[in-house]
């Protein structure tokens, strides 16, 4: 395999699938004008550094450990440490709407396993590619997402106590 990467093959990627990065990014950071920060400095860092790639995993994949990378560094300069939130849709009308519980079920969870489902579910990518954004092995993203559904299926049957 060749190593390094093109400019045409992150432009399209950076084309393509912008708003998902943002999403994520979003997710983590907390605000939509940090992460579109965050997407543009994982983007600069991949295109300084795409000689590094060693095409072992998917490029997606590559770009999106960069990406974390600086929404996390952006989360940690922020000081803001508490749960990420993700963004409404933007076709969500009702801010009381089941989507918002959902949210905050999610926000709940461990740092790795929103990371992994952020990743799965909202970025769409598969166990292989979630594996090389994260780090970890393909078994740890198996376990991770599988310790985060858990916790969501447990929240999801345990109704919350409404004060009167």
């Amino acid at each position: 395999m060749t190593k390094g990467a093109g400019l045409e093959e992150i432009e399209e990627l950076y084309r393509s699938r912008y708003r998902y990065f943002v999403q994520v990014a979003r997710a983590v950071v907390g605000d939509e004008a940090s992460a579109h920060d965050a997407v543009q400095d994982g983007f600069s860092q991949a295109i300084r550094k795409r000689g590094s790639f060693r095409a072992d995993g998917p490029l997606e994949a590559w770009v999106w450990r960069a990406i974390l990378n600086s929404a996390l560094s952006v989360r940690r300069r922020s000081g803001v440490f508490g749960p990420f939130e993700l963004a409404p849709e933007p076709a969500t009308s009702d801010p009381r709407s089941e989507d918002e519980e959902i949210r905050a079920w999610i926000a709940a969870l461990p740092e790795r396993q929103r990371l992994a489902v952020f990743l799965r579910h909202y970025a769409d990518l598969d166990y292989r590619a979630i594996a090389a954004a994260l780090g970890v092995e393909v078994g740890t993203v198996s376990a991770t997402l599988n310790a985060a559904h858990a916790a969501l299926r447990h929240s999801i049957s345990t109704p919350e106590e409404v004060s009167p």
